[in-house]
C-alpha cells in the first residue's frame, strides 16, 4: 500500500528524496497497510539530533479500542545521526524544509519518503501549473497525430 501526499510537489520544489523508517503503534501500522492515512499539511521537525513527523494523520484501526489515540499525533522518524545532521546543516544554510511525500510499506517495514524542498511562492505556483498545461497540449498533439 501506498499513500501519497498529492498536494507536497505543488507547494514546494522537490530538490532531493530520502527514505526514512517511522516508529508507529500496532494499530496504526495496521490502519496504514489499509491506506487509512493523509500526510496533507504534514512537515518534518529536527529536534536535537531526532527528527519527527508532524500533522500526518493516521485514522484509527477499525477493530482496536480507539482510547487514548491521537490521529494527529507527532511521530519519531528513523534516521541515522550522520544524516539528521546533514538535513539540519542543508535546511538551515538554504531555508528549506524536509516534506513527507508519501507512506509505504516493504516486505515486513513502513516506510516514509521525505525530500528536502523549497517552498514555492504563490507566482510560482502558477507557473509551474501553466507549464504542466502546455506539456500536457503537447502531448495531446502529439498523440493525435500517430
Amino acid at each position: 500500500m501506498k499513500i501519497i501526499n498529492r498536494k507536497a510537489t505543488y507547494d514546494a520544489q522537490i530538490l532531493e528524496k530520502f527514505e526514512a523508517g517511522i516508529k508507529l503503534l500496532g494499530a496504526e501500522v495496521k490502519a496504514v497497510r489499509l491506506g487509512h492515512a493523509d500526510l496533507s499539511g504534514s512537515f518534518v521537525r529536527i529536534v536535537g539530533q531526532e527528527a519527527y513527523l508532524v500533522n500526518a494523520k493516521i485514522l484509527p484501526y477499525q477493530f482496536a479500542r480507539p482510547e487514548n489515540y491521537e490521529p494527529g499525533r507527532t511521530r519519531k522518524l528513523l534516521l541515522h545521526k550522520k544524516e539528521i545532521i546533514a538535513l539540519k546543516s542543508k535546511m538551515d544554510g538554504q531555508k528549506l524544509t524536509i516534506i513527507p511525500l508519501s507512506l509505504y510499506t516493504t516486505s515486513h517495514f513502513i516506510k516514509a519518503e521525505l525530500a528536502l524542498g523549497k517552498p514555492q511562492k504563490k507566482f510560482d505556483k502558477r507557473k509551474t501549473l501553466k507549464q504542466k498545461t502546455i506539456n500536457r497540449d503537447i502531448e495531446e498533439a502529439l498523440r493525435g497525430k500517430k
